[in-house]
């Protein structure tokens, strides 16, 4: 029964440790944070990743967690109504995806594998690579040695830089930055994103479905210097200077901001890397083909990458190594149309003048009277739900006993 340790126990993490436990092997799950992180934002499951989420048997689950969300209205410093756009433009939902929050999926995701092994509150130290396997210190727990060392550990991975070199060799910043943060319901409305544009930067707050608390979504323009080195406290004084003067609920949001204890704070950038594994350690998700928040594909990415990583596995059981290759292979094409989608996406959420602000508010209050409207709309979404099913699912072998 081979062993192996995944770092990272967010979303890709469980996720492969579902599959891989299915397919006889041992997974044991370290996870930096002294318990399952809730908090962060609505994430999408579409296309492939929602038959991955399907043959898991977990749909009915998710679907139970479904945001609700109807749609979301722009509103100027004033906070009048600017437009409005309903559920089938707003992140190219058409029935044929679902929302949840990622704590939420986190949530269901490790109960649904809560007979493996998870070791919180640690981290690896040191990965020593043999013909055999991969001997692991941790910077808590005792040393051990596993056959196979898998990175799920998100944008900054740990693994990521143990095995493949500093991170700045993996990193593709898309030259701006967000932040995200839980503020008191009162600043938001059920079921209704909230978006305030301005020139160059984008304020959104959002409240889903029977929520008793709502969300702030912050996107600027990357500052200079390395904001990554500031303290939380230095972070969220950089996010006041960046969005002084603006107007709206702007100023009650960022006073808000010092209170919430889910501050997240980071560059919108994408990981490219020319391969994703070395001898017996590999990377999955984030940590492997990060497609950034842009591109709204991050989850489905990292759910179809577990999948596709455990069956490729359990297609070699013996050779590591064409596991590996054949997950890549098949993976590639499904990780670039995905990854593409970000630089357009960004246009749309963050616009760069006042005059290009007065033209989207302008096209989306013209929308609904247009004789082309489903035209239009298949335009925008089109290209989403043609990178969401770039890829053929291999078949699920077989339950092995372990």
């Amino acid at each position: 029964m081979p062993t192996v340790l995944i770092s990272g126990a967010s979303v890709a993490g469980p996720a492969l440790t579902w599959w891989l436990r299915r397919h006889g092997f041992r997974p044991t799950v370290v996870e930096r944070a002294p318990a399952l992180r809730d908090g962060g934002y609505k994430v999408d499951i579409r296309g492939a990743a929602l038959e991955v989420i399907d043959r898991m048997g977990l749909r009915g689950q998710v679907e139970r967690h479904d945001t609700g969300m109807r749609s979301a209205r722009f509103v100027d410093s004033a906070g009048a109504q600017l437009a409005t756009m309903d559920a089938a433009l707003f992140g190219g939902r058409e029935g044929d995806d679902a929302e949840i929050m990622r704590g939420d999926l986190a949530r269901i995701l490790a109960d649904a594998t809560r007979d493996v092994e998870y070791v919180f509150d640690d981290s690896i130290a040191t990965l020593t690579p043999s013909p055999e396997g991969v001997e692991v210190t941790f910077e808590r727990g005792p040393n051990r040695t596993f056959d196979l060392v898998i990175g799920a550990d998100g944008l900054h991975s740990n693994v990521r830089g143990l095995a493949f070199g500093p991170e700045s060799a993996h990193l593709r910043p898309l030259g701006h930055h967000i932040a995200i943060f839980t503020v008191p319901a009162e600043f938001g409305e059920e079921r209704v994103e909230l978006m305030h544009p301005a020139p160059g930067r984008s304020v959104g707050v959002y409240r889903t479905a029977g929520s008793p608390d709502a969300r702030a979504m912050f996107i600027f323009p990357s500052p200079e210097g390395a904001a990554g080195n500031l303290d939380g406290a230095g972070r969220k004084a950089l996010l006041v200077e960046a969005f002084a003067g603006l107007g709206w609920q702007v100023p009650r949001l960022l006073d808000a901001m010092w209170a919430a204890s889910d501050f997240y704070f980071d560059s919108m950038s994408q990981v490219r890397m020319d391969r994703w594994s070395t001898g017996r350690i590999a990377l999955v998700g984030d940590a492997a083909y990060g497609p950034s928040p842009a591109s709204g594909q991050g989850t489905s990415l990292s759910l179809v990458g577990a999948y596709v990583l455990a069956t490729s596995l359990a297609a070699a059981p013996d050779d590591p190594g064409a596991g590996f290759a054949d997950y890549e292979r098949r993976m590639r094409p499904f990780v670039a149309a995905n990854q593409g989608l970000a630089a357009r996406n960004l246009k749309g959420m963050v616009l760069g003048s006042a005059a290009q602000i007065r033209f989207q508010t302008l096209m989306l209050r013209l929308m609904p009277h247009l004789p082309g409207r489903e035209r239009m709309i298949r335009r925008v979404t089109e290209p989403i739900r043609r990178a969401a099913t770039a890829i053929t699912l291999p078949d699920t072998p077989a339950p092995r006993r372990a």
